[in-house]
This record gives structure tokens, C-alpha cells and sequence, in this order.
């Protein structure tokens, strides 16, 4: 059984990663994904989550294991108020129940209070009892509205302390996502 602890990164998505966030999506099993978007979703709605999901108001973090991305934390702000944001998380079968989830909800809750978000909402469905888990281990609030729940998580102010664990977290994310690009473009020649 891996646990996280076997070799495996968290950090930052960046434009080059897209395709690696869509092949994420689309390798969740029919719950997983059932879970993640609420609903039934197919391949050509995933495809078109993922092409949309880059953009200014969104931040998503990556648990990758051997190059390949297998959980997603993502913190979208919300249109109607700059401090609100909503986090979404996708975890592959393989890697759930194994502290990823655990991971990218600390780093996704860090990027919120740097962002001076002040609440941060998780909806999930009544049956997701992991991601309710989870969203209380942070501290959140749930509430339970027309057969969903509703997770409120209240992130501390920035500190000089937050700023610098983010920007030390985001310097290795960068150099580990060149060498893994590198290592991705070399190694078909060598073959």
C-alpha cells in the first residue's frame, strides 16, 4: 500500500501543466469524479473544465507522484466578493485516504490567507464523508443544504511567516516542475 510518504510532490499548477490537470480529471474513477463536479461529468466536459480552469481568479496546487499528477487542490475566487473563494479537490482511487488531500488543503488554505481571503467554501455531497473529514481537520464550519454540504473555512490573516513559507514553497515547486519538464523532453531521446 503506498502511503505519501513514498516519494511525491506538492505545488503550484502552472499553464505548461494543463494537460497534466485534464489527464488528472479524466483518470477519476466514475465516484471520483461524481464526487469532484457533483454530477455526472463527461470526458468533453472535463476537457473543458480543465482548458478554462487557468485564469487569473484560479490557483491549483498538484500532488505529483513519478511526473504524473494525481491529486488537485483548486481555490477559485468568487466573482461577487474578492475575499470569498471556493476549494475543490480531486484525489486518483490509488492516492485517497493516504494524506494528499491533507496536503493540498494545507497548501490551498496557505495561498487563501495570502490572499487575505477571508472565507474559504467546500461544497460536497452528503455521501462524501472523506471530503467532510477533511474539511473539518481545517477547522470548517458544515452545513448541510439540499442534500449537499457546505464547508466554511475561516483562514488567519498573512504573516511575514505565511508569506515566506508560500515563497519558499513556490521556489521549489518552479525548479521542480523545469527539471521534471527537462528530465520529460530528454528522456524520448534517449531511447
Amino acid at each position: 500500500m503506498k502511503t505519501i510518504t513514498d516519494g511525491g510532490t506538492v505545488r503550484k499548477l502552472w499553464l505548461a501543466d494543463r494537460g497534466a490537470f485534464r489527464d488528472h480529471l479524466l483518470r477519476l474513477d466514475p465516484i471520483s469524479r461524481h464526487q469532484r463536479f457533483a454530477m455526472g461529468a463527461s470526458d468533453d466536459f472535463v476537457i473543458r473544465y480543465a482548458e478554462t480552469s487557468f485564469n487569473l481568479d484560479t490557483l491549483i496546487h498538484g500532488w505529483f507522484v513519478d511526473d504524473r499528477l494525481v491529486g488537485a487542490g483548486e481555490l477559485r475566487g468568487l466573482p461577487q466578493n474578492a475575499k470569498e473563494a471556493e476549494a475543490a479537490f480531486s484525489v486518483e482511487a490509488d492516492w485517497q485516504l493516504k494524506g494528499v488531500g491533507s496536503a493540498l488543503m494545507e497548501k490551498t488554505l496557505l495561498a487563501a490567507r495570502n490572499r487575505r481571503i477571508r472565507r474559504v467554501y467546500m461544497n460536497c455531497l452528503a455521501s462524501n464523508r472523506h471530503m467532510q473529514r477533511l474539511a473539518r481537520r481545517f477547522g470548517a464550519e458544515l452545513e448541510f443544504e439540499s442534500g449537499d454540504v457546505v464547508g466554511l473555512v475561516l483562514p488567519d490573516g498573512p504573516t511575514p511567516g505565511s508569506y515566506f513559507r508560500e515563497a519558499v514553497a513556490d521556489a521549489h515547486g518552479w525548479t521542480t516542475a523545469i527539471f521534471d519538464l527537462q528530465r520529460r523532453l530528454v528522456a524520448p531521446t534517449r531511447a
